[in-house]
């Protein structure tokens, strides 16, 4: 296969309308967690804020300025955040990580429009990028119960 054929099959047609129909990009006013995540390696970053009820994600937006492969993993994220645990968002990074670096199965529901990146698995400087949606969540999750636990006035 050549190098145009690799990248025509990297970026395809499915990635490019996921990466140009980004869901949930209206900032929050009202939020009770954020984090910024940036790849070192290509520049991607990605902003996210939350709202939970309970341990459950109830509220999410993003600003995303990523590579369109950063931008496809985030729309597909986003489709499928609200109402999930930190526990399983953790889940859905440690199989997507799994799936990039060590030829691991797709991740399971509700990410499986995932598949879409498998092409990615030959671009480790992608990867980052591609996982930013997941850590910049987590992280973000982290700050709101930290925030929670704070004392008052603190």
């Amino acid at each position: 296969m050549s190098e145009n054929s690799d990248m025509i099959s990297l970026y395809s047609k499915r990635i490019l309308e996921f990466a140009a129909n980004i869901p949930l990009t209206t900032p929050l006013n009202d939020f009770d967690g954020t984090a910024l995540r940036r790849s070192p390696l290509c520049g991607s970053n990605l902003r996210v804020w939350v709202k939970l009820d309970g341990d459950k994600v109830s509220e999410f937006s993003h600003d995303v300025k990523a590579c369109a492969l950063g931008q496809a993993s985030a729309s597909i994220f986003a489709r499928s955040v609200i109402g999930l645990t930190r526990d399983k968002i953790a889940l859905g990074r440690d199989q997507m990580f799994d799936m990039l670096t060590v030829d691991g199965p797709v991740p399971s529901p509700p990410f499986l429009d995932l598949e879409v990146l498998t092409p990615a698995r030959a671009y480790k400087n992608r990867h980052a990028s591609i996982m930013l949606c997941f850590e910049a969540t987590l992280d973000a999750i982290e700050d709101a119960v930290a925030k929670k636990r704070a004392p008052k006035g603190a």
